[in-house]
């Protein structure tokens, strides 16, 4: 059953997806994995729409269609950040493996003994990466192939050139020992760079922060608590037909209920696009931001509604809205 669900995807998309489930290091049939997390997600987005349309009066199919994209998006994001994060933790223990490498080359220990040996305990999924080329290599396969191999199993650009330099030093017969040394100092620099990067911008991602997640719903709150003082007692004011006054009173043709569902869609888009360039100004990707966005959504409609519960309890008596 798995295997027809998941051949309703295109090749692209599916081979796309078993790639993000190799970086992910997922384990088990990749085609049984697809057609689940399929299933899941039909069964999710089925239980969120029945919720959704019961309670807020909205279309169900609709609903339906917008659950769907929302549960298939979030799974991928959600492998997808688990790859980026693997790729990072490689990229941070990869300086220390290479100079534990080139010391075991230091020590008169082959090229392949060497790598072999530099798999220790903490370097984990690397480590398990390198025992796995140790395996091909027993079995009679070329170092320089199943190092190119190591570099696919990972979304890390940094790991690919540097094992694209180490094939190279390989190939050419140079002192692999000092390239060794040099990548991994090189690497320690950049990492030191990109801290120092991310320090720098860290006031820009507190105030984008607080201006979404404090700033707008506070405002909103007020507004649409003064367009609600605004609807109620225009309908309590009674002007003569005949009158010298300059201005003209109506009923405002703005209620307070769709300034209220305004601010309420307002908020949540504000909050995904915020969450987006959160994620590019501290991270460099815009999908590092979608951790962000449950946290933002939940925190700007606590304090809008927190707004203008509070308001009301103020100041609705004085302006007859209690």
């Amino acid at each position: 059953m798995y295997q027809l669900i998941v051949h309703l995807f295109p090749k692209k998309v599916r081979n796309h997806l078993y790639t993000i489930f190799t970086y992910s290091r997922v384990k088990g049939n990749r085609e049984k994995l697809l057609g689940f997390f399929f299933i899941f997600s039909i069964g999710l987005a089925l239980g969120l729409s029945f919720f959704i349309s019961k309670f807020f009066q909205i279309s169900f199919v609709l609903t339906l269609l917008a659950s769907i994209i929302i549960t298939q998006l979030s799974i991928y994001f959600m492998f997808s950040l688990k790859a980026d994060a693997t790729a990072k933790f490689v990229e941070n223990i990869l300086p220390d493996a290479l100079q534990l490498m080139a010391s075991n080359l230091r020590a008169g220990l082959t090229t392949d003994r060497a790598l072999l040996l530099s798999a220790r305990p903490e370097f984990g999924v690397l480590s398990e990466e390198i025992n796995n080329i140790g395996k091909k290599i027993t079995l009679g396969e070329d170092i320089t192939n199943a190092l190119t191999e190591m570099g696919k199993s990972f979304k890390s650009e940094k790991l690919k050139k540097t094992i694209l330099l180490i094939v190279s030093g390989l190939r050419s017969g140079g002192e692999l020992t000092d390239l060794l040394d040099q990548t991994a100092e090189n690497l320690r620099q950049e990492k030191f760079l990109d801290e120092k990067i991310r320090t720098n911008v860290l006031m820009y991602v507190i105030f984008i922060f607080a201006a979404i997640g404090i700033g707008a719903p506070l405002l909103f709150g007020l507004s649409t608590f003064l367009v609600g003082v605004l609807e109620k007692n225009l309908e309590l004011i009674e002007l003569p037909e005949t009158t010298s006054l300059p201005i003209t009173l109506s009923k405002t043709p703005i209620s307070s209920s769709f300034t209220i569902t305004f601010a309420l869609i307002s908020l949540i888009t504000t909050s995904i696009l915020g969450s987006l360039v959160l994620g590019l100004i501290s991270k460099g990707r815009e999908k590092f931001g979608m951790k962000f966005v449950p946290l933002l959504i939940i925190l700007t409609l606590s304090i809008f509604f927190l707004t203008r519960f509070l308001i009301s309890s103020m100041l609705g008596g004085l302006f007859n809205l209690e």
